[in-house]
């Protein structure tokens, strides 16, 4: 497994863009606004209804309910059936955006994902000055939800691809099968693909009220039992019409198919909507065999806390006995730092988006003489220098003449400091870039690692300025 930043610029939506329509299960009057956002802010909801505007990230540790949908809760603050609104956004390559809602769920339109991607397809699609972070599948990742049998799976693959296959056990609706090869066909093959449901759980939600902005046009009903003359009378009160039948298909009527399996598709779009929930884009092939809410999220979860480990302890991979690529000759004919300020020893990798620089740290550090007498450990501060020093070689990097230019702090956030760092200990910093490198500033994610685990993470930003 290995989380990497790819050549890709992350993407949001041009402008603002909203839709009205009603919430399936509140029936209440809803709009949704589309808005853009930076980089690296991901996908988030705001309930513009609430004091404080407050928002809810599309993040799975904040999943509290999949009984009828997808619904988030942070704070009290809930957003229910968020799983079209989050297809729709990845299936057009949507990397960071807001979603305001005046009410607890978005409409339901047509119960797909339809008018969500014409919205944002009108928006329009703006690429920001930062690169796409994509996790890389090596090994086969699985949950099984015993109790049902359900099982969703992520395999190696070139490409993020869904299968759903999904087995009902009814005469009328059987086995299907649905595949998205690529992120890009999502439009054309998947976004349509309605949201479904069997008489008998109609029956169920009408009896508790849990079902008020539904109608034949936005939720496909399978007839899976006879139809009583009460249900019917309950039917056409409930969905306003006149009249209701049954087409030979087996589906009340007032609906045509938009495709044969297109159940099974709209399962592979929940699918798609729920993993966004992972926070990341993966690289790899998902199979989902009777996909519902809950499985989805419990797998989202689980993929979401193996990348976080892997996010605080993803090495880099380097070989510390090979020649390196600068040894402190080389570096010091690029930095200004001189001993005793000069806190990397070796670069083993330097590309345009990143570098990887090592430090041999050891008892003659001048530092440990007062930190601490007897409890040797090297200060956090300094480690960020080093980390920046690191930082240093990839921004200098882009000008001919190195040595005429010196380095200058502009920011630090979201510095932490997870390890100890002592004498013997080989620290190995890893920077990357947040965004282009425009006019010597430099903004970059740092790592630094030491006994195979991390020590500190910082984002760092700084200016190159000419002195000479």
């Amino acid at each position: 497994m290995a989380i990497v930043n790819t050549d890709l610029k992350q993407k949001t939506i041009k402008k603002a863009i909203s839709l009205s329509g009603v919430g399936l299960h509140t029936g209440k009057n809803v709009t949704l606004t589309f808005k853009p956002s930076i980089a690296n802010s991901g996908l988030a909801f705001r309930r513009v209804d609430l004091e404080g505007n407050p928002i809810i990230e599309a993040d799975a540790c904040y999943v509290t309910n999949t009984q009828r949908g997808t619904c988030l809760e942070k704070n009290g603050v809930m957003i229910q059936t968020s799983e079209h609104v989050l297809a729709a956004l990845v299936g057009m390559d949507v990397d960071n955006a807001l979603i305001e809602l005046n009410a607890s769920e978005p409409p339901i339109m047509d119960g797909s994902s339809k008018f969500f991607v014409e919205a944002i397809e009108k928006a329009g699609i703006l690429e920001l000055d930062a690169f796409r972070e994509e996790y890389i599948v090596t090994d086969v990742i699985s949950y099984t939800d015993e109790e049902s049998g359900s099982e969703i799976l992520v395999m190696p693959s070139k490409e993020y691809q869904i299968t759903a296959m999904v087995d009902f056990g009814t005469k009328v609706l059987g086995t299907q099968n649905a595949t998205l090869n690529k992120i890009s066909d999502f439009k054309k093959d998947i976004s349509n693909a309605r949201t479904f449901s069997f008489l008998h759980e109609i029956e169920m939600l009408l009896e508790h009220g849990l079902i008020k902005g539904g109608d034949l046009n936005n939720a496909i009903v399978y007839v899976d039992k006879a139809l009583s003359a009460e249900t019917m009378e309950k039917l056409k009160i409930a969905f306003k019409k006149d009249s209701i039948s049954i087409k030979p298909n087996g589906i009340l009527d007032n609906l045509t198919l938009h495709h044969p399996n297109e159940a099974a598709r709209h399962k592979l779009l929940d699918v798609l909507g729920d993993l966004a929930l992972i926070g990341i884009r993966i690289k790899g092939k998902v199979i989902a065999n009777k996909p519902g809410h809950f499985v989805n999220t419990q797998f989202a979860k689980k993929m979401s806390k193996i990348i976080k480990n892997e996010r605080r302890n993803n090495v880099p991979n380097i070989d510390l006995n090979q020649p390196p690529l600068m040894d402190v000759m080389q570096i010091m004919a690029m930095l200004p730092h001189r001993q005793p300020f000069l806190l990397i020893d070796k670069v083993f990798e330097l590309s345009e988006n990143h570098v990887i620089a090592t430090k041999n740290v050891t008892m003659n550090e001048s530092f440990f003489a007062g930190h601490f007498p007897g409890a040797p450990v090297m200060p956090g501060v300094l480690i960020i220098e080093a980390m920046a020093q690191t930082g240093g070689v990839l921004v200098l990097n882009t000008v001919p003449d190195p040595e005429n230019y010196l380095t200058f702090f502009m920011k630090m956030d979201n510095v932490k400091f997870k390890q100890k760092v002592m004498p013997g200990d080989t620290l190995i910093f890893k920077c990357s870039l947040i965004t282009p490198i425009r006019r010597g500033i430099c903004h970059m994610q740092g790592y630094a690692y030491a006994n195979g685990k991390l020590c500190a993470e910082a984002e760092l930003m700084a200016q190159i300025s000419k002195v000479k």
